[in-house]
């Protein structure tokens, strides 16, 4: 690093004497900013280079809060949140997040393409793609499928199909050393080396997924030449139908370092590289690419859905008429597995032979005779969606104890299901009976 940086290589080191920047990107689709403001219990100031706050690490702890249970924000490293948003988002375009896990940059996208958009959240390593799936849920979306697949079967499957893919590829992670000190103990040249060629390969696979005058976006968390400037000089050497699209260089964004690559290709400038000492954010590199639009993207089969039993479709009726209010399905279809009730995406493609693990909304499960809500349609509900609800204060005692998983007092009318909200955000289900609220918080996120 000291001799790429030269007389800025100091600069570079002493940021790593500075504590780290943590911050939150709210979640527009549960809390507008007025909202926001109106309930912020933390100490937030705007940062300049993304759509997020950093928060104060001592004073504030976000993760903790009822407000992240309830999905209102994402806590995310700030320099992360630069990367989706060079996107170009649009209402219902179709997007692919090949290497998406946790979920950051996922939840991003499934915000800014609205519920009749389409994103396809895939993650190859199987421990990592449940993570995934589990933010996906707890921000309440439901225009998004959650897959744990190959790069190579996904672009036999969707070829020339997405309007925009964002490949934040595996790599050395050198930006994240100060976040992440355990990561540098697995540095080496071969890795940067090994992460280099894994890139490549799956830039491959997603150009073919890529519909013509599409938009790529590739990026990393690493500052090596290798994986950044030279994989993307290579990636074009390879497509003459892609080029590089300026991203803005402000707010301490600087440019690609053409310089750094192996043929010193000028256009390398329009990519961007995130330092720690010129922002206040750890390492990242990114690059926009559009592929030229010659002809027609795939038209990739819908799913049908599925046809609920009469005693399926009689549960579902009665629980959606006893329990929800102004509920409209529209077009989208349902999708059974076993016995687990999903609502997929509007214009959801076909999915068959793919390696599923979220598809689209998970509204709950047919047990006998009934129907039980899942914990991500209580997520993805307006307060005014369900007829029975109670409302709780952030502070109060009795958020804690439903967040332990304990019961709450009910009233005698033995309800039913019960929309659990946090000022006014939904939370979680119960179920009235005799007098008590049945707790259905789930157990993997009840508080220890």
């Amino acid at each position: 690093m000291g001799k790429l940086l030269g007389k800025e290589a100091d600069d570079f080191f002493r940021s790593y004497e500075k504590p780290r920047a943590s911050g939150l990107r709210l979640n527009p689709t549960k809390v507008s900013e007025t909202e926001w403001h109106a309930h912020n219990p933390f100490h937030l100031e705007k940062i300049p280079f993304a759509s997020g706050y950093y928060f104060d690490e001592e004073k504030d702890k976000p993760g903790k809060h009822p407000y992240h249970a309830a999905g209102l924000y994402y806590i995310q490293e700030p320099s992360a949140m630069f990367i989706a948003g060079q996107l170009g988002l649009e209402k219902g375009d179709k997007v692919l997040d090949l290497c998406a896990a946790p979920g950051g940059k996922s939840t991003q996208i499934a915000s800014g393409i609205g519920e009749n958009g389409f994103l396809l959240a895939n993650e190859i390593h199987p421990k990592r793609v449940r993570a995934l799936s589990e933010n996906i849920e707890r921000l309440g979306f439901s225009n998004t499928v959650v897959t744990n697949e190959t790069p190579e079967k996904l672009s036999r499957h969707f070829e020339n199909y997405f309007d925009k893919i964002l490949v934040d590829a595996p790599c050395s992670g050198e930006g994240m050393f100060r976040k992440d000190p355990e990561a540098a103990r697995f540095w080496s040249q071969e890795h940067v080396e090994a992460c280099a060629q894994k890139q490549r390969t799956i830039l491959e696979h997603a150009w073919k997924m890529l519909k013509p005058g599409g938009t790529l976006v590739y990026s990393t968390c690493t500052f090596s030449p290798e994986e950044n400037e030279q994989t993307i000089e290579a990636f074009l050497a390879r497509h003459e139908d892609m080029a590089l699209v300026p991203i803005p260089h402000e707010h301490g964004v600087g440019p690609g370092k053409p310089e750094w690559a192996t043929e010193k290709r000028k256009d390398l400038s329009n990519a961007a590289r995130l330092w720690p000492h010129r922002l206040k954010g750890e390492g990242h590199f990114a690059a926009k690419m559009r592929k030229h639009a010659e002809e027609t993207g795939q038209k990739v089969p819908l799913e049908k859905g599925m046809k609920l039993s009469k005693q399926q479709e009689k549960d579902w009726t009665t629980f959606a008429k006893n329990t929800l209010e102004h509920f409209d399905p529209g077009r989208r279809s349902f999708f059974l597995y076993k016995n687990e009730l999903f609502l997929l995406p509007f214009n959801c493609p076909q999915l068959k032979g793919l390696h599923l693990v979220r598809c689209g909304l998970h509204l709950g499960t047919f047990k006998k005779n009934r129907f039980e809500p899942n914990h991500a349609l209580a997520l993805s509900l307006k307060a005014g969606q369900c007829k029975h609800r109670m409302d709780l204060r952030a502070e109060s005692s009795e958020c804690i104890r439903y967040l332990k998983g304990e019961t709450l007092p009910g009233t005698s009318e033995n309800r039913g299901w019960i929309l659990i909200t946090v000022d006014g955000f939904p939370l979680g289900w119960s179920k009235e009976a005799g007098g008590i609220l049945k707790n259905f918080y789930p157990k993997g996120l009840r508080i220890v």
